[in-house]
């Protein structure tokens, strides 16, 4: 079976100072469409861009990947602008429309169901995640909430709906920045603890340079970074939930029953490829070729 992942499909405009402005495919959940395509999973990805030039290239890009595309395309396409600081982090600016067509879906069911991002929170298209989680027949789902202050809204108003999309997820992927921004009072280890009491089998803390966090309720490690050049960080993240989703699609055991050396060996590979990625320019990410060389 496929896996299904939904979520916003974006032109992120990079700028950097000294140099032009430059125009990449983007969008955190169609980087992980992407990615899975690129590693040879077989993968549906509902999403909403426009019909214009923009458009026209993310959907080629996405395609040139293996994607299996379900979208109406009509309108101005969204977009972000990324601008990249010294270190290479990246702050964004965007322009967003989300609101896909989910009669596109077929009646097949999906082994895995991802979403995440912008598209969790911005209306009317987090109404369509909403009512395919309510009949969601997948026997794992997965959730990256990717946070974005300025559109999201207010904590007040985001934190009840990250929690209530928790809630009803098997896979819990953020950063230590979102964690920090959703739960600003609370230690690293107090907000992995939180998380999981929400209902989340495996929760993954990714921390940059410092590695990241796999936990369950009964077993927690850190993997550590890989060393590589770091480039600029744009996929990063979307790189690590791409691992996972890949290697947990091919996992017989339960999520609750990940031995400490399994969540290792989770963490570790998602780490690898992650440092693919940041090695390249933009969100450039690993072909299956890639982790053979």
């Amino acid at each position: 079976m496929s896996i299904l992942v939904i979520g916003e499909a974006l032109i992120d405009i990079v700028s950097t100072n000294g140099a032009p402005d430059r125009y990449a495919p983007g969008g955190a959940p169609a980087n992980v469409a992407l990615g899975l395509g690129r590693l040879g999973d077989d993968v549906e990805f509902l999403t909403d861009v426009g019909d214009d030039f923009h458009g026209g290239f993310l959907l080629a890009h996405l395609r040139e990947s293996q994607v299996d595309i379900l979208t109406s395309p009509r309108g101005a396409t969204s977009t972000a602008l990324a601008r990249l600081s010294e270190d290479g982090s990246a702050e964004y600016e965007f322009q967003l429309r989300w609101d896909p067509d989910s009669s596109l879906l077929g009646s097949s069911a999906h082994s895995i169901l991802h979403f995440g991002s912008i598209a969790a929170f911005l209306s009317p298209g987090s109404a369509v995640i909403d009512r395919l989680l309510d009949d969601a027949a997948e026997p794992l789902v997965s959730f990256d909430p990717n946070i974005r202050p300025s559109i999201i809204g207010s904590h007040e108003e985001a934190l009840p709906r990250f929690e209530a999309l928790a809630r009803r997820v098997d896979v819990l992927k953020l950063s230590d920045v979102d964690a920090d921004w959703l739960y600003p009072d609370l230690s690293e280890d107090a907000q992995i603890t939180r998380l999981l009491d929400l209902g989340p089998s495996l929760v993954a803390m990714t921390r940059g340079g410092d590695g990241a966090i796999l936990a369950t309720a009964s077993a927690r490690v850190t993997a550590a970074a890989a060393q590589v050049d770091v480039t600029d960080t744009i996929g990063a993240g979307d790189t690590f939930m791409v691992s996972l989703i890949h290697d947990l699609h091919a996992q017989e055991a339960a999520l609750s029953d990940l031995s400490t050396a399994e969540l290792m060996n989770l963490g570790e590979h998602a780490a690898a490829l992650a440092a693919i990625t940041v090695s390249r320019e933009g969100a450039d990410l690993p072909w299956a070729a890639d982790l053979t060389n």
